[in-house]
């Protein structure tokens, strides 16, 4: 984060901005997500871990998808977003729309904060999007973002 507006005051980003950008991001997360799968498809059924075989095909038990593909997913999307915050603030969404996320003090997030903030992102989803209709009432922030004491605030333009 070189830019000098970092340490600014800037406005809170709003929640049409904030949908839109992790909408961006769900495309390449999405894409993540059939890398990984496409490697498990090929790579497990020589691992010698419990398959079933429907049709001379060998694959991988429901069980297995639960107990070894899933988490494998929620950690590499953690990862994606915490390289991106932990670097610079902003996701590829979050750099179209011009926001970014950092620590209330104005600084980087930690990498605890991104752990915090993509558990809370669960919970603001769980909830069924409540905890972003939170951005919509003072101090204009999400769950995820008053959990991890961050704030997510737009950009000014490049002049």
């Amino acid at each position: 984060m070189n830019q000098e507006w970092v340490h600014q005051d800037l406005p809170a980003a709003g929640l049409w901005r904030r949908l839109i950008a992790l909408t961006y991001d769900a495309f390449l997360i999405a894409a993540i997500w059939f890398i990984t799968a496409g490697i498990w498809v090929l790579v497990y059924p020589h691992t010698g871990l419990p398959a079933e075989s429907i049709n001379g095909v060998t694959r991988a038990t429901p069980e297995m998808l639960h107990r070894i593909l899933f988490p494998i997913l929620i950690i590499e999307t953690w990862g994606f977003y915490a390289l991106f915050w932990l670097h610079g603030g902003q996701t590829l969404g979050m750099r179209a729309w011009k926001i970014m996320s950092r620590d209330v003090r104005r600084q980087p997030m930690t990498l605890w904060q991104t752990v915090v903030r993509f558990i809370g992102g669960i919970f603001s989803w769980g909830a069924l999007g409540g905890g972003y209709l939170l951005a919509l009432a003072t101090p204009y922030q999400t769950l995820h973002d008053r959990l991890s004491a961050t704030e997510t605030v737009v950009v000014p333009k490049a002049g």
